[in-house]
């Protein structure tokens, strides 16, 4: 039996439903952001919760401050559909109302009047706050933000955040520690 099988049926069931809950709850941000739906956006974070970005542009702490900041993002951004992949989750074992998350994701934006394409990466901490699931940090990290025309050359490049006036180096996968040990162990001989 592997550790997600122990326990009684009842907690088994409480855990399945509150992965589900966390996953309604990626879902709904995403929703919400591209709505611009502000109040759901509140929702989606606890009181103390956080939105930041790997990349320091993002850096909001409580729910009023990361509504402020997606106000500002607002100001910038035209259209947009962010969308979820893949998505772990795991629970913290000594709180039931705290869990941890990873979840792939895409979105096709329009930053300052030019269409954008982002891959991109979330990690979450979760808790159950009034009984509900919300965001307590939500830090976001990019693999490439690019216009759609220099998408192939942009994967070839270690500068793939294209948002910003200069390009920026992207955030994963050279910087996770087990990309470099990789490729430290297996660099190919000359």
């Amino acid at each position: 039996m592997n550790r997600h099988s122990t326990g009684s049926l009842e907690d088994r069931v409480a855990r399945l439903e509150a992965r589900n809950q966390i996953r309604e709850l990626v879902a709904r941000y995403c929703f919400t952001v591209d709505a611009r739906d502000v109040a759901g956006i509140a929702e989606c974070f606890t009181r103390d919760g956080a939105m930041r970005s790997l990349d320091g542009a993002m850096d909001a702490t409580g729910r009023d401050a990361v509504v402020r900041q997606f106000h500002d993002r607002f100001a910038v951004l035209g259209p947009s559909n962010h969308f979820t992949h893949d998505h772990l989750i795991e629970f913290d074992a000594d709180n039931p109302d705290r869990a941890t998350g990873i979840v792939n994701s895409h979105a096709e934006v329009v930053r300052n009047g030019e269409a954008l394409l982002a891959s991109l990466r979330y990690h979450d901490e979760y808790r159950r706050e009034d009984g509900r699931w919300r965001f307590h940090l939500r830090l976001l990290s990019f693999f490439y933000y690019t216009k759609p025309a220099e998408y192939a050359a942009v994967l070839r490049d270690t500068l793939r955040n294209r948002a910003y006036a200069e390009p920026r180096p992207a955030d994963f996968p050279e910087r996770v520690e087990t990309w470099q040990r990789y490729h430290r162990e297996h660099a190919p001989s000359r």
